[in-house]
């Protein structure tokens, strides 16, 4: 079955760093778009970052993260990376990873289960 999986989120101090890891299974990894998004309590979930597929050659970031997260890929690993440095309170919310196929005559997409960031001092 499709999974995917978050982990290293936690508590970090504002300025802090920590990189989060979304482990897929079920699916071609590496023909997959995939994001993160994240969900702060009582809005709505936005999306972060983007990063193609087949190795990831382009990526994209919502302004509020630019210049301090960074989205990579590992095919072989079936693993997507969000890389958060220069951490603040506002990055605080549950963290998803999420996998998007676009091809003629289909359309596919998974979610995983999301991990919490806490930044606080």
């Amino acid at each position: 079955q499709v999974q995917l999986v978050e982990s290293g989120g936690g508590l970090v101090q504002p300025g802090g760093s920590l990189r989060l890891s979304c482990a897929a299974s079920g699916f071609t990894f590496s023909v997959y778009t995939m994001m993160w998004y994240r969900q702060a309590p009582g809005k709505e979930r936005e999306l972060v970052a983007g990063i193609s597929s087949f190795g990831g050659s382009s990526t994209n970031y919502a302004d509020s993260v630019k210049g301090r997260f960074t989205i990579s890929r590992d095919d072989a690993k079936n693993t997507l990376y969000l890389q958060m440095n220069s951490l603040k309170p506002d990055d605080t919310a549950v963290y998803y990873c999420k996998a998007v196929l676009l091809t003629i005559g289909t359309t596919k997409s998974y979610w995983g289960q999301g991990t919490q960031v806490t930044v606080s001092s």
